[in-house]
């Protein structure tokens, strides 16, 4: 107990070594943030850090609120609703080109490796990614995976056109998915495998097609924020160091990170979120770029790919520089950023 607590308070000195100016006014400074989907794993980090104290050793009163998917999420941080927020780069880079002046930037990578995939049953007529040339697939117009698939297809040399994609709520598209109603399906492959897992569908029934397994060099999502918010630079480099101790305990110990989402949500099934949470951490996370560079950082050739590949696949008219899209300047020093394991 008196080592976690001399552990605990070295950790809180380090936070408030990095927010001066906020510890300073004496009080805590609100910080807006939107998860970007319903309380999960993918959460886990933030959450973790909330309840451990990291935010408000930082100097920080941090409100964590759900959200209805990136486009939703980038624009309630491109309204100023929120400081900043969980979210897809590529609907990001999307939405800064069709509102010039939101001026929205990524200041940390979450998934360093992208999780977007196309999953189909293993005893079907799909062996192949080409073999999807002009199958049935679930996924919703927002669904990332479906937006980034002309890319995939592009690179595994077949015409993604003449894929009909299925419009269908999640939950019920889940069900139908293993009902034999669909192909494959789009999804983020922590989400997907988990989803049919709980509905019967084991992941020894599935291949899954994971988009960086085929070339796609695109991040996936990052810690989103807006102008108005990254002028608070103080307040900002607090929230990012703080939100990377987290997601460092949870790639240290992912049972933490499920403990965290069932404390923050009693119906959450936390056996299966910390099967997610490793899913996450050691499919997007516990990478060769992360190991060299830590945690949130990122490459100037991955952020080329994913400005190149998001203008393909969404037939952007105009090309956006790294600088308009990403910022390290919030990011905490290498030491910090490092991981446990």
């Amino acid at each position: 107990m008196q080592r976690r607590s001399i552990l605990r308070a070295s950790g809180a000195a380090a936070l408030l070594a990095a927010s001066p100016f906020i510890r300073a006014q004496g009080s805590l400074k609100p910080f807006k943030f939107n998860l970007g989907w319903k309380v999960e794993a993918s959460g886990a980090g933030f959450l973790l850090a909330h309840q451990r104290g990291y935010y408000k050793d930082a100097g920080l009163d941090v409100t964590i609120d759900t959200g209805n998917g990136s486009a939703a999420a980038i624009g309630l941080v491109g309204s100023g609703a929120y400081d900043a927020a969980s979210a897809d780069l590529s609907t990001m880079i999307e939405f800064n080109l069709a509102n010039p002046t939101a001026g929205l930037r990524a200041v940390a990578i979450q998934y360093d490796l992208n999780p977007n995939a196309v999953i189909v049953r293993k005893d079907g007529p799909i062996k192949k990614p080409s073999d999807l040339a002009g199958k049935t697939l679930l996924g919703q117009p927002f669904n990332a995976s479906r937006k980034l698939f002309p890319v995939f297809a592009k690179a595994q040399g077949f015409d993604h056109s003449g894929v009909k994609w299925e419009n269908v709520a999640p939950d019920i598209g889940d069900t139908r998915f293993v009902k034999g109603d669909f192909d494959g399906a789009g999804y983020f492959f922590f989400t997907g495998l988990l989803n049919l897992k709980a509905r019967g569908m084991g992941p020894e029934q599935l291949t899954v097609f994971r988009f960086s397994d085929y070339g796609m060099k695109s991040y996936g999502n990052g810690l989103v924020a807006n102008p108005k918010s990254m002028e608070q630079a103080d307040a900002m480099k607090a929230f990012v160091l703080a939100t990377t101790k987290g997601w460092i305990d949870c790639c240290a110990d992912p049972m933490a990170g499920g403990t965290a989402i069932k404390t923050r949500e009693p119906l959450a099934n936390q056996e299966l979120e910390t099967e997610r949470l490793k899913l996450i951490v050691d499919g997007t996370m516990k990478t060769t770029d992360t190991r060299a560079n830590g945690w949130g950082a990122a490459t100037p050739a991955r952020l080329q790919g994913t400005i190149e590949e998001t203008v393909a696949a969404f037939g952007l008219k105009s090309t956006p520089t790294v600088a308009e899209f990403w910022t390290d300047k919030f990011l905490p020093s290498a030491a910090d950023r490092k991981l446990k394991a």
